[in-house]
């Protein structure tokens, strides 16, 4: 007598080659969207720091208003005026100070923006300093 048992089902297995290639394809994505080399540092002294003033000049004062407005020793200006009215400055008398006072609601941003158009301009002597401090 013979009995038909039902047929023994197998279990699909799960392929790998899938999930290996999402792992590559992630790592991949991860590897070319940080970037660990591009870090750039904007240098800025602290105030009393430094010791002696290096030039005999006052220093020239940045305000950077809540409005975005930039005034250099209170004359309004574009970001593109400050810059050429600085690199002009500078050129006489590199190590002269600068001092970037910005509002206390500036955005952080902005103040980059303006400390790196400054560096461009030719500042190597600058100081962040608050409104009213």
């Amino acid at each position: 007598m013979v009995i038909d048992s039902p047929p023994v089902r197998r279990r699909n297995l799960i392929g790998l080659t899938p999930l290996i290639d999402v792992v590559f394809i992630l790592l991949v994505f991860f590897m070319l969207a940080s970037s660990f080399l591009d870090w750039r540092s904007i240098a800025l002294s602290l105030p009393g720091e430094g010791g002696e003033p290096s030039s005999d000049t006052p220093p020239l004062v940045v305000r950077i208003a809540s409005d975005g407005v930039l005034t250099l020793d209170g004359e309004n200006m574009e970001l593109a005026e400050l810059e050429r009215r600085l690199s002009t400055l500078l050129g006489e008398d590199p190590a002269r100070a600068v001092i970037i006072r910005p509002a206390d609601d500036v955005s952080l941003q902005r103040i980059v923006q303006v400390v790196d158009r400054l560096s461009a301009a030719g500042g190597s002597n600058m100081t962040l300093n608050r409104e009213g401090r």
